[in-house]
């Protein structure tokens, strides 16, 4: 993955994001998050550096931004604006649980 200096911390999401990268509709997985960008998952070959990407969170719109880099299925975003460390906040709680981790905590039982 590519070393890029940061400005804030990336905190760990897995949230389903309906997103446009350039005119196209497509859905991706959002892995991390900061004030200023994000990382998804999506189909490979899903955008190119430099696309134009806007997002909605759980009913929140994300600032627009543009694809930084890309590796494989995983891309980074860097936002032309910031988000809010509380509605950072609001996003982690609502994130997908790890089922992984339910069913382990369940056999443990």
């Amino acid at each position: 993955m590519p070393t890029v200096s940061r400005t804030s911390q990336r905190r760990p999401l897995r949230l389903m994001v309906k997103s446009r990268v350039e005119s196209r509709a497509i859905n991706v997985d959002m892995i991390d998050i900061s004030e200023g960008g994000c990382k998804i998952r999506g189909t490979l070959g899903f955008a190119s550096v430099g696309d134009r990407v806007t997002m909605k969170l759980a009913n929140l719109h994300a600032p627009v931004g543009r694809i930084a880099w890309i590796e494989g299925r995983i891309a980074g975003v860097a936002f032309e604006g910031e988000i809010h460390p509380a509605v950072l906040d609001h996003l982690c709680a609502a994130q997908i649980p790890d089922i992984a981790a339910e069913k382990d905590n369940l056999r443990r039982l």
